[in-house]
């Protein structure tokens, strides 16, 4: 056993086991280590200053019921769907124009860097601040033109649009980054020859542009849904779940029973609820892009 030891830590895999080690322990302390305190939380009914009783899958029944946790679900739907959805579509567009402009976009692509480079706390307390009902600009730029004030974030209508906006105007530079530069690493020769055989500028895209760029909007879409379901800075700083827990998501909502409310088994509870519906993202996306590669 110990000769096998030694040969094992002598060799390659030896050097790769040392290099990796630091990062291990610090997922196992940062990433693991949370989680199982998490699911073992959500297994009691323990409050924050008191101790609790393990009670099985109680808190998770209970949230079958709660028609505040029903609407979270929902909202998380609607937000994920919507937001990445959007970011997608107009990514793409917006990655497809500035691969037109070519090496002049430069400054372009620098500039529209600076929503994803801005830390998001500042980036929703700028928002918040323009939606303010008593100072918002753009209310204001409505009122020039005649129109109506918007109660952004006082309606439900327009607090979820506030934050699906919000979110969308964030992570589009994301998406406009990473697709132009799978588009720029598509040979120029299948434009060419697709071009000699008389398809069109749609036809190209249908059937170049889309199936080579597959993988990465696979990618791209995957990591967008993981950060957008689990949001919690943009709509905890813009309306806090509200108007009547129309905008709550599953972290702001765990952290308004869990911390907010003390009931710290059941936050866990909804907490955890994230990650069967990241899993089901996970492999749907996955699924997406072996399909890609396979056809591609």
């Amino acid at each position: 056993m110990k000769e096998r030891l030694a040969y094992w830590f002598r060799g390659e895999r030896g050097l790769a086991f040392l290099l990796i080690a630091p990062l291990i322990c610090l997922l196992a302390g940062l990433i693991a280590y949370p989680l199982v305190v998490a699911f073992y939380l959500s297994l009691t009914n323990q409050r924050i200053g008191s101790g609790g009783e393990f009670i099985g899958l109680a808190n998770f029944a209970e949230l079958l019921k709660d028609e505040t946790f029903v609407q979270t679900a929902e909202n998380a739907l609607l937000y994920t769907v919507v937001a990445v959805g959007l970011k997608t579509i107009l990514g793409l567009a917006l990655a497809l124009a500035l691969a037109t402009l070519g090496t002049h976009a430069s400054w372009v692509r620098t500039l529209m860097l600076l929503p994803w480079v801005v830390p998001i706390s500042i980036t929703a307390l700028a928002w918040w601040w323009m939606f303010d009902p008593l100072y918002s600009v753009l209310n204001r730029g409505l009122q020039l033109l005649g129109q109506d004030p918007v109660p952004w974030l006082s309606d439900p209508f327009w607090a979820r649009t506030s934050v699906i906006l919000v979110n969308v105007w964030r992570g589009l530079p994301f998406f406009a980054i990473i697709l132009l530069a799978g588009l720029l690493a598509i040979p120029r020769e299948l434009y060419e020859a697709a071009e000699v055989d008389g398809a069109k500028p749609l036809q190209s895209f249908i059937y170049i542009t889309l199936p080579l760029l597959k993988p990465i909007l696979g990618l791209v879409v995957l990591y967008s849904v993981v950060m957008t379901i689990a949001d919690f800075e943009i709509v905890y700083i813009l309306t806090r779940g509200g108007p009547m827990n129309t905008t709550h998501l599953f972290a702001t909502y765990a952290f308004q029973v869990g911390l907010q409310g003390t009931i710290i088994g059941k936050g866990a509870a909804i907490a955890l609820f994230i990650f069967p519906a990241l899993a089901m993202a996970a492999y749907f996306t996955l699924r997406l892009i072996r399909r890609g590669e396979e056809y591609a």
